[in-house]
């Protein structure tokens, strides 16, 4: 019996349960235009994924990589949420840099 799927299955379940709080504390305290630097990150997770030989390894950084880049595009959707005051609201977030040309930019959502 073969139980690499099932448990793929549910490390997956849970490394995207964990990227909730993820999302709605990346938010709250650094703010949606972080989500390019995001986004980064998560690809290059997702490539250092496919350099490892070992399975489990490779899923597991894989999974982490492409719950930064779902968060990524989370992060605008979770600021209006913060905004109509779903969730707690903070007005001092950490600015990013080159915060004026991400501005520029559309924020993408799945």
């Amino acid at each position: 019996m073969n139980l690499f799927g099932i448990l793929t299955g549910l490390v997956t379940l849970l490394i995207i349960g964990l990227g909730f709080p993820l999302v709605i504390q990346g938010e709250r305290i650094f703010g949606y235009l972080w989500w390019p630097y995001m986004m980064g990150l998560g690809v290059l997770i997702i490539i250092a994924s496919l350099l490892i030989q070992n399975d489990w390894p490779s899923v597991i950084i894989g999974v982490i990589g492409a719950t930064f880049v779902w968060g990524s595009t989370e992060l605008k959707e979770q600021a209006v949420r913060a905004e109509i005051g779903w969730y707690p609201f903070n007005g001092n977030k950490i600015r990013p840099p080159f915060e004026a040309v991400i501005k520029k930019w559309k924020a993408p959502h799945l």
